[in-house]
């Protein structure tokens, strides 16, 4: 059984967190707080442990430790597949689509793990790519209509928290403009998107607020309507 947390202001909120892969102690006292219908960004150079933080939220690392809230349930000690049922999904940054299964068939298999899954006809609205694809193995697709699928897929699960690494690494522009787009129209729709990036340009024209992450902890916090107001220090700490 999950305990409930006293008070469950934030619909994600990190506290303390800490994670190791073996001997590796890559986190070290991450804390945030996500509000749901917000998207925010975790900014950082590679290796500063944002992956590792997405991934500690689901409980796919070796040991955690911390308190990772999710609508107000503790989930420090939850097996992945009960981390999922609180209506939290994960698209990795190397997509975890099926390549040798069909557009479609990869859209059906994730189970539903809440209520209120979009169906496959109003993905296709927001991807309408993909539905000219739907017949099409995994493997034939581009890299952007792959990051469409992985995207559509968490979507037909129920979640209502999406956690999304480097959705636009290595796409073309007028694709990371459609990502972008969708991402905003979720947003409206009442999504809370936690996201993973290097590319503060692209996270400032759909994030709410963004967390500054190195060596495992955040050490920056900065509103979107400010982000101009640091735009030097950004680059500097970014290397861009």
């Amino acid at each position: 059984m999950l305990d409930r947390v006293a008070n469950a202001d934030f619909c994600l909120r990190i506290r303390d967190l800490n994670a190791w892969y073996g001997e590796s102690h890559i986190l070290q006292g991450m804390s945030f707080d996500v509000a749901e219908g917000e998207v925010v960004t975790l900014l950082g150079r590679n290796g500063a442990g944002k992956t590792t933080t997405v991934r500690a939220i689901m409980g796919i690392v070796g040991r955690r430790t911390g308190s990772v809230s999710i609508n107000g349930t503790e989930t420090i000690t939850s097996m992945p597949e009960v981390v999922a049922r609180t209506g939290i999904g994960y698209c990795p940054e190397d997509r975890g689509i099926f390549a040798s299964l069909t557009v479609e068939e990869n859209m059906l298999l994730p189970p539903v793990v809440r209520p209120g899954g979009m169906a496959v006809e109003e993905i296709y609205r927001y991807f309408p790519n993909l539905k000219e694809r739907r017949k099409s193995a995994g493997n034939l697709l581009s890299g952007g209509e792959q990051q469409m699928l992985a995207i559509g897929r968490i979507l037909r699960t129920g979640a209502k928290i999406l956690l999304l690494d480097e959705p636009t690494e290595g796409l073309a522009p007028v694709i990371v403009q459609q990502i972008a787009a969708v991402l905003r129209m979720l947003k409206e729709r009442g999504f809370t998107i936690l996201l993973v990036e290097q590319n503060f340009h692209f996270a400032s024209t759909v994030a709410d607020r963004h967390y500054l992450v190195e060596h495992g902890r955040v050490v920056g916090s900065y509103r979107n309507d400010e982000i101009n107001q640091h735009q030097d220090e950004l680059k500097e700490r970014l290397g861009v």
